[in-house]
């Protein structure tokens, strides 16, 4: 279940992709399989070690063509272990909501991403979720859970302060916005209750077939209960009147 729509955010066999937080996967997966070089990155060694398998499985059926390449690393966001303008494209997707510093997070998102490189960042849609921490504090008051809602503008105007340029946004799993609403008033950990065990029946049956009823009917609900918000932007290349100084003094610097 990709929340990035490689649609809207285009992506070339060999760039060089950061999966930031990579998780379970899932948008690595995609980028290898579309002919990436992909980085997916996470401070949590259990899951890298299971993406690692999941990699090497592809590779081994075939799944990614040639010159794509994919490694699992264990990570922190905030000391990214790369140089300064290692990739052509970052995707950060569901991760920004559980770091206290996420301007640092950002600036070394920006850091590591080319001039002229595309990121993706998704983080819970304000409205959706805020039901769900009203619904249940257990939701959100656990180590490494979420410590903040963010609104739309206020999503974007902090990514235009890190230097970038956004330019595109949607909402996406209208359809899993009732099944988390349902588990915060049943309660997060009981998933033996009738309307979450028959809730979440319908969103795998959704997920495997993928039936054109479903999909008319999320992306009629996205715009209206999205549970996930999606921005993409661009890291501008320097004006040159940035850069002309600096020229224009090195035959006095060389005297």
């Amino acid at each position: 279940m990709l929340t990035v729509d490689f649609s809207r955010f285009p992506l070339a066999p060999g760039d060089r992709v950061l999966d930031l937080g990579c998780g379970a996967g899932r948008h690595a997966f995609e980028c290898y399989r579309r002919g990436a070089r992909v980085v997916a990155l996470d401070q949590n060694g259990e899951e890298i070690r299971e993406v690692a398998k999941w990699f090497a499985a592809m590779k081994e059926a075939g799944e990614a063509p040639e010159g794509a390449t994919a490694t699992a690393m264990e990570g922190d966001a905030l000391a990214l272990p790369f140089p300064d303008e290692s990739f052509d494209v970052v995707i950060i997707s569901e991760v920004m909501e559980h770091i206290p510093d996420d301007k640092g997070v950002l600036a070394e998102m920006v850091r590591v991403l080319k001039p002229g490189g595309r990121i993706a960042i998704t983080v819970p849609r304000y409205g959706p979720e805020k039901v769900c921490w009203a619904l249940s504090d257990a939701y959100h008051e656990v180590e490494g859970g979420h410590i903040r809602i963010y609104k739309a503008d206020e999503l974007l105007a902090r990514i235009r302060e890190a230097g970038l340029k956004p330019y595109g946004t949607h909402h996406a799993h209208a359809l899993h916005s009732p099944y988390w609403w349902l588990k915060c008033a049943f309660g997060v950990d009981n998933d033996k209750a009738l309307p979450v065990r028959a809730y979440h029946k319908l969103l795998v049956w959704d997920i495997m077939r993928k039936p054109l009823a479903t999909r008319v009917a999320e992306e009629a609900l996205n715009p209206l209960i999205g549970k996930s918000f999606v921005a993409y932007a661009t890291k501008p290349h320097l004006p040159v009147a940035a850069v002309a100084p600096t020229a224009a003094a090195a035959p006095a610097d060389a005297k």
